[in-house]
């Protein structure tokens, strides 16, 4: 199983390596100190474990599940105990190990993980539909025949998926069939910016730049080369 290691302490990074040689079946191919660059390796790579410390700085181990995509199967690697009955509530979250950590527990946990098929988490709820008009501050899309209004400032993120696009609210999440130029053209230009050829983001909602990716909310999105310029532009710096 190739598998990445997420903790904020490097001691601990380098037992769970060593614990891992000790299998066969176990290949580490990157560890992180942070869930952050975590996230950005697994938008371009599949790995089937991920050994997940709970307590970092920034996102949380349980931060870092909600945000990433069809979870792989996760092992908690934490020195804390009274979490295990929220990590449980995650289909993806398959043992829960506290630190120290015995070769044998360590053994039993690459069983199970084994053993069981990566599951994702639960999605969270969509509705689907066709964006129809805007009208000032307001975006209408057709949900089931009927027309749900939706307040443009409270959108954060627009996703295209296939023939399909995701618009992200701060209430809500929407998948409405569309494509990402139609409804770019339906967004005001001062507010909202396409940073990447499947994401437009709002501006405004930024919480952090690093590299070639924006935080927003709990979303790291990914800003082309092309598209950094204008970003850059926008951006209110001291």
């Amino acid at each position: 199983m190739n598998c990445i290691i997420i903790d904020d302490e490097a001691t601990a990074r380098a037992i769970i390596g060593q614990l891992c040689t000790n299998v066969p079946s176990l290949k580490v191919l990157e560890d992180f100190p942070n869930a952050l660059q975590a996230i950005k390796y697994l938008n371009q790579n599949e790995v089937d474990l991920i050994f997940l410390d709970i307590h970092m700085p920034d996102f949380t181990g349980f931060d870092f599940i909600d945000t990433i995509k069809n979870p792989p199967n996760i092992i908690l690697t934490t020195s804390d105990p009274n979490f295990a009955i929220q990590a449980f509530g995650y289909d993806c979250i398959v043992d829960y190990l506290v630190k120290p950590i015995t070769p044998e527990r360590f053994q039993k946990a690459i069983d199970k993980a084994a053993a069981i098929k990566p599951k994702a988490s639960e999605p969270k709820s969509k509705t689907s539909g066709q964006v129809e008009t805007s009208s000032g501050n307001d975006l209408y899309v057709n949900i089931d025949r009927r027309l749900i209004k939706i307040d443009i400032p409270s959108i954060y993120l627009v996703e295209a998926k296939g023939d399909y696009i995701q618009v992200k609210t701060d209430d809500k999440n929407y998948t409405v069939h569309s494509t990402l130029k139609k409804i770019e053209e339906k967004l005001p230009n001062d507010l909202f910016l396409k940073i990447h050829r499947s994401y437009i983001i709002n501006v405004d909602k930024i919480i952090d730049i690093e590299d070639n990716s924006v935080l927003i909310k709990k979303d790291v999105i990914p800003v082309s080369r092309s598209n950094r310029p204008e970003l850059m532009k926008r951006l209110n710096l001291l």
